[in-house]
């Protein structure tokens, strides 16, 4: 369990440490044009996605997210214990991992966000994008095991785009985001309902793909075998 828990920990600071530090690097290197900038935060996101997950997922299922954890404890997959640990070392590490960029470029260590981010387009962006992730994730798992890590990346590549919130979709890294004042930030004010949003999804999706995915054929979906495929 501690692997496990270290594992969670680990992705997930390495997740936000990508996040918010190519968000820096990309509105430096973008001379204003917030089409590049974004571009040059979605690339490494995607791309750490597919090495942490390929990484993590035979130790922990390689969660990184709150919402994902939910989905496998309404599922049985996880017990509700262990859903709460992997929570909780999902936001510390997410935390840490921002004050790890905050460290390379030189900013304030927590520096809260002053981007607004509220309204009925970006919580339905949440909610799509969070809705959109988890389907990916239990179908692939369902289906096509081995492509989780790519599929997971591929998907928040272009949700990053396709949202008008950029794809948070995830509680962690939600949290994470509140606490750096830079291009990937959320205003704390606004965190609360971009949680409700996204732990809405996950529960309607988990429900959504179990029924729609209920004739595929495969093994049985338990806590050892859903680690062993790795989980976005």
């Amino acid at each position: 369990m501690i692997r496990k828990l270290i594992a969670e920990w680990l992705g997930t600071f390495f997740l936000l440490a990508t996040v918010v530090g190519s968000g820096i690097m990309a509105e430096q290197l973008a001379g204003g044009n917030m089409a590049i900038a974004l571009l040059g935060n979605t690339i490494p996101t995607g791309a750490i996605l597919f090495v942490l997950i390929t990484m993590f997922g035979p130790i922990s299922g390689a969660h990184f997210n709150p919402a994902v954890s939910l989905s496998f404890m309404i599922q049985k997959a996880i017990c509700p214990a262990k859903a709460s640990a992997y929570v909780l070392v999902q936001i510390v590490g997410g935390i840490m991992g921002v004050m790890a960029a905050h460290i390379m470029f030189s900013h304030p260590l927590i520096d809260p966000s002053t981007t607004m981010r509220s309204g009925i387009g970006q919580w339905t962006g949440e909610f799509i994008a969070t809705f959109g992730l988890i389907g990916t994730i239990l179908a692939c798992i369902k289906v096509r095991p081995d492509s989780v890590a790519t599929a997971v990346g591929l998907y928040i590549t272009a949700a990053y785009w396709f949202t008008s919130s950029t794809s948070f979709a995830n509680p962690a890294v939600t949290i994470a985001r509140s606490l750096s004042n830079t291009f990937s930030g959320i205003y704390p004010g606004h965190v609360a309902s971009f949680i409700v949003a996204q732990l809405i999804a996950a529960i309607l999706a988990t429900w959504f793909f179990g029924w729609l995915l209920i004739d595929q054929a495969s093994p049985k979906l338990d806590e050892t075998s859903s680690e062993k495929r790795g989980q976005g």
